[in-house]
């Protein structure tokens, strides 16, 4: 597995690529070969996703591409996987190309599609980091070539469902070895009312400290 970081306006992201025994990181983009920035292109409507048939809004996006693992090394053309940035004010879309020798797949998800552990199998993964002076706290998205999915808000204590409405499309053409998976991630943030103040890093209303009195009138 290979991964890298790159940064948006305040934005910190790594987005993957995970082929069994195989990392791949994205150290190189067309306009800048090694660069660890990629630029979100600005669109001024939401967009459909469709993962076999884009939408043209895809043609504006920088593509950043990589086939090599973890350590810059074992370029390998047949794995190569492409990616593709897109934003408005509410959605934050990523496209991934993914070319393949063979996948290795999970065959049980929920109902919904949700599968934990998805990592250990073939994904197209992303990691968001909306502040960088916090770098353990993160949050992690994941497809797979069979359209299961996952989405973690991962903390040094550990980690949770996130919940976050993720949106995702994939395309499997297995003719010519190649995956394709687009993702919308809700940009706007939740609120978490509490009655009584919990005061964790983190958004958590498990704190038995923080729990309140509950008195019966007779």
């Amino acid at each position: 597995m290979i991964w890298a970081k790159f940064r948006m306006q305040n934005l910190i992201v790594a987005a993957v690529c995970l082929y069994s025994q195989i990392v791949m990181s994205q150290e190189k983009s067309y306009a800048h070969p090694r660069t660890d920035a990629i630029t979100a292109a600005r669109i001024s409507h939401e967009i459909a996703l469709d993962a076999r048939h884009p939408v043209t809004e895809w043609q504006a996006a920088e593509t950043v591409s990589f086939s090599q693992d973890w350590q810059g090394k074992n370029v390998d053309p047949e794995r190569e996987t492409r990616a593709r940035v897109l934003w408005t004010p509410q959605t934050l879309y990523l496209r991934f190309e993914c070319r393949y020798r063979e996948l290795f797949l999970f065959e049980d998800s929920e109902a919904n599609g949700r599968r934990d552990q998805l990592w250990d199998r073939d994904v197209a993964e992303v990691f968001l980091q909306p502040d960088p002076s916090r770098p353990r706290y993160y949050r992690e998205f994941e497809v797979s070539p069979n359209g299961m999915w996952v989405d973690l808000d991962i903390f040094p204590e550990g980690r949770r469902d996130l919940g976050g409405g993720l949106q995702r499309s994939v395309w499997l053409d297995p003719e010519h070895h190649v995956w394709s998976a687009e993702l919308a991630i809700p940009m706007q943030p939740r609120f978490y009312s509490a009655w009584r103040a919990t005061h964790t890093p983190q958004p958590n209303f498990h704190v038995p400290s923080a729990f309140g009195r509950l008195r019966f009138l007779r």
